[in-house]
């Protein structure tokens, strides 16, 4: 029926979403904008472990469609090998409020967070850039590898996580989808030489020092979403031109921002750009070979609607008439 509301599972949003069109629609969105306010952080509090965070993403577009994601991450969850992050994708109709189609929002989070650092990447990593460092083994971290692949042409890919079997078993994921991935035991050596470093940790000290960056590398941060997380120190800000997903987000959330702010170690103004002036043409990305580079990425709704809106013109013949429409 014509009415019904289209489910979405992991799997179909895995094989929906390729890279190079979810990056050209992301691209779209940021150039297009949306309302997508800054989203609200609960902290839930867990017996014996750290304490788990509840997100919740508004977007909407008008005479489009509104969107609303539901994000909980259990740092704690690591130690029973259960996913940190599990979320949940509403899309309604903004033009009678009916609910369209419900996501798994596993893979929906995890191909949006990646495209949108290789959207970055497109702007911010040098053309020739042929090394690629991931820093962590959750599942972020294979979609960052397969992402950055997308937009740069490279030909080495070194995995490196706290655990090195979890590393190794990351790598031959990877290799086993044709990536030239392996796993890495050493950061520094691997930062150090890296042209692209891509972080996904949940850390809450730095674990890259700006002083391992070399001249033309691009530093993508992802993992520090808190005020108290970071994944770089202030001279990794300091020696980067520095570039955010939004300005809101990134200013309320981002710790290496918030941190470096507070203590002084960089100014507003240091920050030179987000991916919505970045997509716009208003900012150049990239000036120059040997500038340092740094993506701030905490996430941001108008991503996740954009790539539900494109699933949802491409739904799997399976996910129809699943639920009648509220």
């Amino acid at each position: 029926m014509s009415n019904a509301v289209l489910n979405f599972t992991d799997a179909d949003v895995s094989e929906i979403l390729a890279w190079a069109p979810l990056i050209d629609t992301l691209e779209e969105a940021f150039r297009r904008g949306a309302h997508s306010p800054p989203r609200p952080h609960f902290d839930i509090e867990v017996e014996g472990e750290p304490n788990g965070t509840l997100l919740l993403m508004p977007a909407w577009v008008e005479n489009r469609h509104i969107g609303l994601k539901t994000v909980t991450v259990f740092p704690g969850n690591a130690e029973r090998s259960e996913p940190a992050v599990n979320a949940q994708y509403l899309l309604f109709s903004a033009t009678n409020g009916a609910l369209v189609a419900i996501f798994e929002g596993g893979a929906l989070t995890l191909r949006r967070t990646a495209a949108a650092s290789a959207l970055a990447s497109r702007y911010l990593s040098r053309p020739d850039a042929r090394r690629l460092l991931v820093a962590g083994t959750g599942r972020l971290g294979p979609n960052l590898a397969a992402a950055h692949a997308s937009v740069r042409d490279l030909d080495d890919i070194a995995i490196w996580g706290r655990n090195i079997d979890k590393a190794r078993k990351a790598a031959q994921e990877l290799a086993e989808a044709g990536l030239p991935a392996r796993a890495a035991e050493d950061l520094e050596t691997e930062a150090r030489a890296a042209d692209v470093i891509s972080c996904a940790t949940l850390a809450r000290e730095p674990l890259i020092m700006g002083e391992w960056l070399k001249p033309g590398a691009h530093l993508d941060l992802v993992g520090a979403f808190t005020p108290q997380m970071r994944e770089a120190d202030d001279t990794a800000l300091q020696r980067s031109s520095v570039f955010v997903d939004t300005f809101d987000g990134a200013l309320a959330e981002a710790g290496e921002l918030v941190q470096s702010l507070r203590s002084g170690a960089i100014k507003r103004d240091d920050i030179g750009a987000s991916l919505f002036e970045l997509a716009r043409g208003e900012h150049p990305g990239r000036t120059s070979a040997e500038e340092i580079t740094l993506f701030k990425s905490v996430g941001c709704s108008l991503e996740d609607l954009a790539a539900a809106e494109y699933c949802a013109a491409r739904p799997p013949v399976r996910s129809r008439d699943v639920a009648p429409a509220v």
